[in-house]
């Protein structure tokens, strides 16, 4: 651990730096809300002499080549961070990685170096056990502080809702995942089993769609996302790698 983290920044109080914004960069909404989480927390300094854990401006969640919120030259935009040091105490967030076909688990696009990794959806054969960190996909509304209270409770088992099963997001004609979630549409039954897919995603989608796109886009357009999950009592989570 030695080699890939300086114990001696943290030794005398647990303080993390944020970068300031890069002019003309604006981060998204869920990366500028995880900053302003850090930023306005009891652990935030603004003096990196401080500091034991540095923190991008840069956006890293999502790493997908086919994105709106995909930053290009990260590499050229880390070497000129004054404290990078090959990503030593720094921490990388990330949400998405890869791109269509493959969706490469590990593919950032740069080299992170020595940073830590706090990334969604990793396995087992690519966290650095000790040093990584796992975290949740969360989506793009989820609110950054508190919320509405919940409504189950210990005498309301099993929830009485309006769809059983749900699930409404991407299918991908062909690569990686594509037999799992092209095979969604035999379980939709527009009653108490939603099951909705779009083929509407990266900027070729309409050259490569099959004769269910239309048909199943309709469909995908009838469901308010945030709605659907509430109102169902399970919602289904497919794998889009086989």
């Amino acid at each position: 651990m030695e080699t890939c983290f300086d114990f001696s920044r943290c030794q005398k109080s647990f303080k993390v730096y944020v970068y300031p914004q890069e002019d003309g960069s604006v981060p998204s909404p869920s990366y500028l809300k995880l900053l302003n989480v850090l930023l306005e927390s009891r652990y935030y300094t603004a003096d990196p002499r401080e500091a034991c854990i540095f923190v991008l401006s840069i956006d890293t969640l999502d790493r997908d080549r086919l994105s709106n919120d995909y930053v290009r030259n990260m590499q050229s935009k880390l070497q000129r961070l004054p404290h990078w040091n090959d990503g030593l105490n720094h921490v990388i967030f990330n949400l998405y990685s890869g791109t269509w076909p493959n969706y490469t688990e590990n593919d950032l696009d740069f080299d992170y170096g020595k940073a830590i990794l706090a990334k969604a959806s990793m396995s087992d054969s690519h966290v650095r056990a000790g040093f990584d960190i796992s975290i949740p996909l969360f989506h793009k509304i989820h609110p950054a502080k508190g919320g509405e209270p919940g409504t189950t409770s210990a005498s309301n088992f099993p929830l009485e809702k309006t769809y059983l099963l749900a699930f409404k997001g991407k299918r991908y004609v062909h690569g990686i995942g594509s037999d799992t979630r092209n095979s969604l549409y035999h379980l939709h039954n527009r009653r108490d089993i939603i099951m909705v897919t779009t083929c509407r995603h990266g900027k070729s989608w309409k050259d490569m769609k099959d004769e269910r796109c239309d048909e199943d886009n309709r469909e995908y357009d009838k469901y308010d996302y945030e709605t659907l999950l509430q109102n169902s009592t399970f919602c289904l989570v497919p794998e889009v790698e086989d």
